[in-house]
């Protein structure tokens, strides 16, 4: 028995006509290899030949048989011998008259194992008595080899027709034909190749920064993106050259912070040497900034070399030498191959064209690239001097007044103020506070804008509730020691207002010159420093994943520009001979092309006798051999007859007009086929090796495989997933894919099916040489295995008997039922080969000559 994986295709031979141009090995290998070569398949190692033949045939080319049973293969060779038409009258001795089919001569070379007759004497192609098609109607024949080139139908009567005594029989047919218009498919197609690629938006952002995130990416390149390893990690060594210029900056900012908390308090008013102390820190403090600026500096030029990038070894020396440390990969891009495969199958999983996979590629090689030193030096020039001096120079602005100091100054005035007499000038008390506050902070703060402004208006406040509050006390005579008990209150609420105001004015006046500025640009500094640090950290192993990144959206983009041009349309093609030439241009059925196997894209065959197959073109007009006189005296057409002429009686045809997951489940097939093809691709990206050569290699197994699924969607159909299909899809259903419903089938093959509907594809004549036991046919129910659970579902539904023996097929056309009928006994003829140029005809030798 042939394993399943290694069945291949049905390899198709007429031998009606150009047989002799078959009559040597080579010339037999040669044909056999067009057919198979031109399809995209390899030379099988268990042939199996479909053979179209007459029954006068069999003994006429009987060293096209003999080449065929011996061709050279590592296994099993496998041939079902297809007969059309009736066997040749002749006559015995005397006057005893032999009728037509009374006789099938067989020579002996077909009668070996893997070696079977089918005898098809009538096609029985008519629909009504009146028509008189040919027995072998090319139409009708045309869907029985169609129906026969299943391998598993194929391989199936070949086994049922060795069960039957020598192994021939006459064949009866009832088939239901499940499949989508030729314009609906090559638009579905189409539309599928379009959504598999994508639109192009090269001209566009690759990526939005917000579109993804780095926990959207499988683990090996989350890390190299995220800096797994870089950050958190601390990045000046203790006691380093870098930690010993951070600390001193750190510790001059400490020291001016220290003086600056002297100078907000109330002796760095009044004493001038805490503006001088605090400004010498700050110098110092400026200095040391610059120091560390300079190192910051040094380590992003280490990262590039007088016209020479230095290796990832030598920078980490460079910046080990600065106090730096670079922290170490972990063996983080040993699997930078596998997850950029990872990556790529999570978003083809996920429905994503390919462009827009190759988008997302491209902004991943964006974010894991290394950042070279060069590209951060602009930076560095954001912390110095000078732009630190003009960040100062912008903060340096009047001083801000605290929105309670007007009311507050008011009041203490108002409160300090009330006397009368000669008490009267301890009014003014108040007001010299606010006065000596503004005069101290402006001599002390200098570069705040005008002396004094800042407190101008408290000053003017506490003034005005001095007059207000001298007002008062002539209007209402106070006792004395309500005023003596208000005035110490006011002078201490203004002493306290005093202090808040020259606190503020202080830390305001600060943070323009001084630390505020300084400390910012320190820890910009130092950011800065880490980001160089880590962008150091498994720089090669970045690298290496940008670029493969790159590569991968490069050949993802080439992928989506083979399937754009696979949805090109193809140009229209001449009407093939015996056709009326009323089928649609899309109509490419793969009967009109040279061959079974082969796709219209190659020229025609060059053999002398020309392709079988192309002969059996369909034809949705009136039949071939229709005399003309019959369409002069013809009835007018009836509208529905174009739907029915060509197809045989025993042919039902169920068009369907496309599901709602028809262009996503071919989408999806294009994907499997797109992941099945950088399958190798994968392997040169984990050696090293993902340059333009892999990429050129994986773009020609994408165009074949869309070659193979274009054929079969073409041979199968859309309900049969192709080879390459992943296992874990779910099929859609008929209903979802073609639009059809699976009861028809579930009818038709079903243990309670009618068989009296089967059609016996034999003549009147040869109908009197078969086996009249009912018990002696054997039987054969087939379906397509992607509709099963469907018909199954149906079975189990109606109640109805569920066969064991049913054939589920690869292909997803055909479902129906063969009955194989044996002849009866002494009809069959098998004769050895006569050893002489001039061989004798078989059907004139006498029954002493039989085998």
């Amino acid at each position: 028995m042939i394993p399943p994986e290694e069945i291949g295709a049905v390899v198709h031979l007429d031998l009606r006509s150009g047989a002799a141009a078959l009559d040597t090995a080579p010339a037999l290998r040669a044909k056999v290899a067009r057919q198979l070569g031109r399809a995209g398949l390899p030379e099988p190692d268990h042939p199996l030949f479909l053979v179209v033949d007459t029954p006068a045939g069999l003994t006429d080319h009987q060293r096209q048989y003999e080449l065929l049973a011996s061709y050279r293969a590592l296994g099993e060779v496998r041939m079902l011998v297809l007969l059309v038409g009736s066997a040749p009258g002749v006559y015995g001795g005397g006057d005893e008259a032999f009728e037509p089919d009374r006789r099938l001569v067989r020579p002996a070379m077909l009668r070996a194992s893997g070696t079977a007759l089918l005898w098809a004497g009538d096609l029985r192609s008519a629909a009504t008595a009146l028509e008189r098609p040919e027995p072998d109607d090319p139409a009708a024949l045309a869907v029985l080899v169609d129906l026969l080139s299943v391998p598993d139908v194929f391989l199936r009567v070949l086994d049922d027709l060795a069960s039957l005594p020598e192994a021939v029989a006459a064949p009866g047919v009832r088939l239901l034909e499940q499949d989508l218009p030729p314009e609906v498919r090559d638009r579905a197609w189409r539309d599928a190749l379009t959504r598999f690629a994508g639109e192009d938006t090269a001209l566009g952002p690759d990526l939005p920064a917000a579109g993804w995130s780095a926990a959207d990416l499988p683990e090996p390149l989350r890390g190299l993106v995220a800096g797994r390893g870089g950050r958190g990690v601390r990045h000046r060594e203790a006691g380093g050259v870098a930690e010993d210029a951070y600390r001193a900056c750190a510790d001059a900012l400490v020291e001016a912070e220290d003086a600056l908390a002297g100078l907000r308090a109330v002796p760095g008013l009044l004493r001038p040497g805490r503006r001088i102390a605090f400004e010498a820190d700050l110098d110092r403090a400026r200095q040391a900034l610059d120091d560390y600026r300079d190192l910051v500096g040094t380590a992003l030029h280490s990262g590039s070399g007088s016209g020479t990038v230095p290796s990832a070894a030598e920078t980490a020396a460079r910046l080990a030498a600065l106090g730096l440390r670079v922290p170490s990969a972990g063996g983080v891009g040993e699997r930078i191959g596998e997850g950029l495969r990872e990556f790529a199958g999570k978003l083809l999983g996920q429905g994503l064209a390919l462009r827009a996979v190759a988008r997302r590629f491209t902004g991943l090689a964006g974010r894991v690239e290394p950042v070279p030193g060069s590209a951060l030096l602009p930076r560095l020039a954001e912390y110095s001097a000078d732009a630190v001096a003009r960040r100062s120079a912008a903060a340096d602005g009047p001083l801000p007044e605290p929105a309670a100091a007007l009311p507050a100054a008011a009041l203490t005035g108002l409160l300090g103020a009330l006397w009368q007499g000669p008490f009267l000038p301890l009014a003014l008390v108040v007001p010299l506070v606010f006065f000596g506050l503004a005069a101290l902070g402006a001599a002390r703060l200098r570069g705040a804008g005008r002396p004094g402004r800042w407190a101008v208006g408290p000053w003017a406040a506490a003034l005005g509730g001095a007059v207000a509050g001298v007002a008062l006390a002539y209007a209402t005579d106070p006792p004395l020691w309500l005023s003596g008990t208000a005035w110490p209150l006011a002078l201490g609420a203004a002493a306290e207002t005093a202090r808040r105001l020259w606190r503020t004015a202080a830390d305001s006046w600060a943070e323009g010159h001084g630390t505020a500025v300084l400390r910012r640009a320190l820890d910009g500094l130092d950011a800065l420093l880490a980001e160089a640090v880590r962008e150091h950290w498994a720089a090669d192993e970045r690298l290496y994943c940008a670029d493969a990144a790159r590569s991968v959206a490069g050949m993802l983009r080439a992928t989506a520009a083979a399937a754009d041009a696979e949805a090109v349309p193809e140009p229209e093609r001449p009407t093939a001979p015996g056709t009326s030439g009323t089928e649609p241009p899309a109509a490419d059925d793969w009967l009109s092309s040279s061959s079974a196997l082969e796709t219209e894209s190659f020229p025609a065959s060059d053999d002398a006798d020309g392709d079988w197959a192309s002969a059996y073109a369909w034809d949705a007009g009136p039949t071939w051999d229709e005399p003309a006189e019959h369409k002069e005296t013809a009835e007018p057409a009836d509208p529905w007859a174009d739907r029915t002429a060509g197809t045989p009686r025993w042919l039902d045809r169920e068009s369907g007009e496309g599901g709602p997951e028809l262009v996503a489940t071919l989408a999806g097939d294009l994907t499997d086929a797109a992941v099945v093809a950088m399958a190798p691709y994968w392997g040169a990206v984990e050696r090293g090796q993902a340059g333009a050569h892999a990429v050129r290699r994986t773009e020609g197994r994408v165009h074949e495989l869309l070659s193979t699924a274009r054929r079969h969607l073409q041979r199968n159909g859309v309900l049969a997933p192709p080879p390459f299909a992943a296992a874990h899809r779910t099929r859609a259903t008929s209903a979802s894919l073609l639009g059809t419903d699976p009861q028809r089938v579930a009818e038709l093959v079903g243990a309670d099916a009618d068989r009296k509907a089967v059609v016996q594809l034999s003549s009147p004549e040869q109908g009197t040489l078969l086996n009249r036991d009912p018990e002696a046919a054997v039987w054969l129910r087939f379906a397509p295995e992607a509709v099963r659970g469907e018909v199954e579902k149906c079975w189990r539904t109606s109640g109805s008997g569920q066969p064991h023996e049913a054939l589920w097929t690869a292909s997803g056309r055909y479902a129906g039922l063969i009955r194989l009928t044996p002849l009866r006994m002494g009809v069959v003829d098998t004769v050895r080969p006569r050893q002489s140029p001039d061989p004798v005809d078989a059907y004139e030798r006498r029954d002493g000559d039989r085998w």
